[in-house]
């Protein structure tokens, strides 16, 4: 049996867990390394990629500096997550607030220790990178608009580290194929971008109490859920350009199959937003969107499954 002081101590570490929200970084790291064999880097083999020790340590500067993130974001939102999210705030509280700040600091350390042994590129990334985490955690969370529109650009900026990676170690002859392979990059980026400004739209209208006491100046505030759920519906609608590039344009293999799931699931989605009208029916959609973003991580397999297979039979020969 534990001690008291075992308890205690294992109720803090999965408290630290829940506030650095460890259940969301493996899906972030899997995301990296598939994005790399599949759409970066696909004329590298798998094993090679997986191998790349400064890839390695790109992912995992770039994990723990979302791991801070969430930290700094915690610690500004304490109140808030106290009327939105009752038992995971409880929870969360087992960690004080100073333990919070030292953990958050000494990520940061590690990150920029990582980043300088990888290139002074690398640290110049990662510096802005936390700094532009801290700045919105700080002062543009509370802003509409700007708000959404930094949180979902900060979600998808640890794959521009990897594509940096990328294009620094090109040698000049092949720059010209990499910018042709930019526009691709780009639909996808583009789509998973408003999937997270979406969901970002879809947290404001889910947590609007949270949002009033701790002075939150969000869309549905400012502008009512009506108005809110009109720019939810536009901005799912933009999702059929990129949608429709990814599908007719560039070659995504058996990808395309999730997004005409996609596109089925979004037109769903649109007709269920204007019914909602509680916070259990926002939760609903929310974890719809959470399941299209996770399921896409998995799904980039598709675009050649064959580089898996050879990258098997390579591994079993070794």
């Amino acid at each position: 049996m534990l001690s008291r002081k075992n308890k205690l101590l294992a109720l803090k570490i999965i408290s630290l867990f829940s506030v650095v929200r460890g259940y969301n970084i493996p899906i972030i790291i899997l995301a990296q390394y598939l994005s790399a064999i599949f759409i970066l880097a696909p004329e590298i083999r798998a094993l090679d990629i997986l191998l790349d020790f400064n890839l390695f340590l790109i992912v995992f500067a770039s994990s723990v500096t979302i791991a801070s993130g969430y930290i700094i974001n915690n610690f500004y939102d304490s109140r808030k997550d106290l009327i939105n999210r009752p038992n995971k705030s409880m929870l969360d509280r087992l960690v004080s607030q100073s333990t919070k700040l030292k953990v958050y600091f000494t990520l940061n350390f590690i990150v920029a220790v990582i980043a300088l042994f990888i290139s002074w590129r690398a640290f110049l990334f990662f510096s802005v990178y936390i700094f532009l985490i801290w700045f919105y955690s700080h002062k543009i969370k509370k802003q509409p608009w700007i708000g959404n529109l930094m949180a979902a650009f900060l979600a998808i900026l640890p794959f521009f580290a990897i594509l940096l990676y990328y294009y620094t170690r090109l040698p000049l002859y092949e720059i010209e194929t990499y910018k042709r392979q930019f526009a691709v990059i780009s639909a996808h980026a583009a789509f998973l971008f408003l999937l997270l400004l979406i969901r970002e739209m879809i947290k404001d209208l889910e947590n609007i109490k949270g949002d009033v006491t701790d002075n939150y100046r969000t869309i549905p505030i400012i502008y009512g859920e009506q108005f809110s759920k009109k720019v939810i519906s536009f901005l799912s609608l933009l999702t059929l350009f990129p949608i429709y590039l990814l599908i007719e344009i560039y070659d995504v293999g058996y990808m395309d199959i999730y997004f005409y799931f996609c596109l089925i699931t979004l037109i769903f989605f649109i007709k269920y937003l204007w019914k909602s009208n509680s916070k259990a029916h926002f939760l609903l959609l929310h974890n719809v969107l959470k399941f299209l973003i996770v399921a896409g991580v998995f799904c980039i397999m598709l675009i050649n499954p064959s580089i898996l297979w050879h990258g098997k039979k390579l591994f079993m020969s070794i």
